[in-house]
Parts: C-alpha cells; structure tokens; sequence
C-alpha cells in the first residue's frame, strides 16, 4: 500500500515525529503528576534527548510491522545535517528514526498505533 507520506523526506518525517513525541512525553507527564514545571520539564528531558530516543527504539523494534521498520530504517539512514550534542552519532541516528517512525503514523492518521508504540515506551521508563 502506498502514500502520500510515503514520498516525504525521512527528516521531514522526523521533523513531524519530534513535536509529536515531545507533546506525548508532556501530556504524559502532566497527567502522572501535577508538579512545577521545573519538575516536569527536567523529567520531560531525560525522555527527549537521542540517548533515550535510541533505547527506545531498541526495545521497540520486535513489536514493529514490517512497514514501520522499514519507515524506521529510512529515518534512521537519513544524513541528518545537525549531530548530537548529548549522543553518539548511531544514538543520534537511531533517535531520528523513532522520530521519524511517529511522524510518519501521525501523518498516516494512525493515532491509535502512535499511542500503542507510546505506551510500550512508557512501559520501559515507568514500569508499574
């Protein structure tokens, strides 16, 4: 099957899947625990940065379809024009094709897997 957003570049992609991401991790947080900002923002951090971004995409890709790894693999292959401040390039890499993976389903309206994959995510960090 294929798609408009098929034909978008991957850093496009991860450009969408970034501010996705972020707004989940926020929206996440705000409702675990009504904090100062201060709090939140710091905890918030520690989910949105390439080294977090990597490990996540590890633990997600055996729930992954074929697509979506295939997605994730194009974002993960981009040349992305910035490197890591707090990362290892691979890192780097590995987090722009989460990102890229996010924008893509969001793109696709496919809200419901976004919070699947979310959820998964927040599964790791938070294990209750």
């Amino acid at each position: 099957m294929h798609n408009k957003t098929d034909e978008y570049s991957p850093l496009t992609l991860a450009f969408v899947g970034d501010g996705v991401f972020d707004l989940l991790v926020r929206a996440y947080l705000a409702r675990r625990a009504n904090r100062p900002v201060g709090e939140l923002n710091k905890e918030k951090v520690s989910m949105v940065n390439c080294k977090s971004q990597a490990q996540f995409a590890q633990r997600l890709m055996p729930h992954l379809t074929e697509k979506e790894t295939a997605v994730y693999k194009r974002g993960r292959n981009a040349a992305p024009k910035t490197i890591a401040k707090n990362g290892t390039v691979a890192e780097y890499h590995s987090a722009t094709g989460l990102e890229c993976l996010f924008g893509y389903l969001y793109l696709n309206g496919e809200r419901e897997r976004v919070g699947e994959l979310f959820d998964l995510i927040v599964g790791l960090v938070f294990p209750e």
